[in-house]
């Protein structure tokens, strides 16, 4: 997430309340997470196991909740509670503002663009041209969605990631700055669930193809002329590379990558990353044919026992 404009140092410092380490003036252009940060963005760590990590990131400034050894040609924001004081800098730099009609004054929609009864569609929202979207469909604020998109009944594009720090008065949620972005000539089934990135773009690519009832969480990007049929799951940050299919039913861990042109058949279990131009069953997925070879050895041991 890029600020609107550049802050400094000092002025980020000031509105979480933090002690800072390096020039007061320091330029910072946004925030995000660690997957995704480029220099002039802040990105935050809370656990020693990831300082090194967050230290040595693209990221040039660092939102730690200890005193450390500030690394050249970056700066330090120091608090006592990273995770809290992310949320203060999404809040403060891109504030959830209340709907006041069914298609917001501010959303953009394309010539020859057909919205059905019962649409609603955020503040900010962007649509193209020759897009078809069915009735109840939910667009929430700031997605963006290309040429020839059709997107059926019942999709929700933008919701909360599923993104939580157990504390022990419960559950804390990070706050969501992030959106969804539809490419070109994607069609979306109905019932589906594509949840907005926490500070950047959960991205479905040209040419995709979604069946009914699939969920797809925060920051995934899905390569293009991809087919995922119906009650998929795929947990956030994840990439698919372009051509990959994905049969009914696939789950799929976050953080991991699937290879181009790879094929899940149905209820496979992806655990990490795999490569592509592969066929891949069962639960690990591993390569279709060593899955069935399994099978039937454990048929064997059953009748033989």
């Amino acid at each position: 997430m890029k600020f609107k404009e550049v802050q400094t140092l000092e002025k980020i410092a000031s509105i979480i309340e933090a002690s800072f380490v390096g020039d007061a003036s320091f330029p910072v252009e946004g925030m995000n997470e660690i997957h995704v940060v480029e220099p002039g963005d802040i990105v935050f760590v809370d656990h020693p196991k990831y300082y090194d990590k967050a230290l040595n990131s693209a990221a040039t400034i660092v939102l730690i909740n200890k005193e450390v050894e500030c690394p050249e040609g970056k700066a330090l924001l120091v608090s006592d509670d990273p995770f809290r004081d992310f949320n203060k800098l999404t809040k403060h730099f891109n504030p959830f503002i209340a709907a006041t009609a069914a298609v917001a004054e501010s959303a953009q929609i394309g010539e020859n663009t057909v919205i059905q009864p019962n649409v609603f569609i955020g503040n900010n929202v962007k649509i193209g041209e020759n897009c078809l979207i069915h009735p109840n469909v939910t667009i929430y604020d700031d997605a963006v969605i290309g040429d020839n998109v059709t997107i059926h009944a019942g999709t929700v594009l933008g919701s909360d990631a599923f993104y939580y720090k157990n504390r022990p008065t419960g559950f804390d949620k990070l706050v969501s700055g992030g959106n969804v972005v539809i490419e070109d000539n994607v069609d979306i089934g109905a019932a589906c669930t594509i949840d907005r990135g926490v500070t950047a773009s959960t991205t479905i690519m040209e040419g995709t193809k979604i069946d009914n009832q699939v969920q797809i969480g925060h920051d995934t990007i899905i390569g293009k002329k991809c087919l995922i049929a119906s009650q998929c799951g795929i947990a956030g940050c994840t990439v698919l590379e372009d051509e990959v299919v994905l049969w009914g039913q696939v789950g799929v861990v976050s953080g991991i990558r699937i290879g181009k042109g790879a094929v899940l058949l149905a209820q496979a279990g992806v655990s990490k990353s795999i490569k592509g131009g592969v066929v891949y069953n069962g639960t690990p997925a591993r390569e279709s044919r060593q899955y069935l070879k399994e099978q039937v050895v454990v048929k064997q041991l059953v009748k033989n026992k």
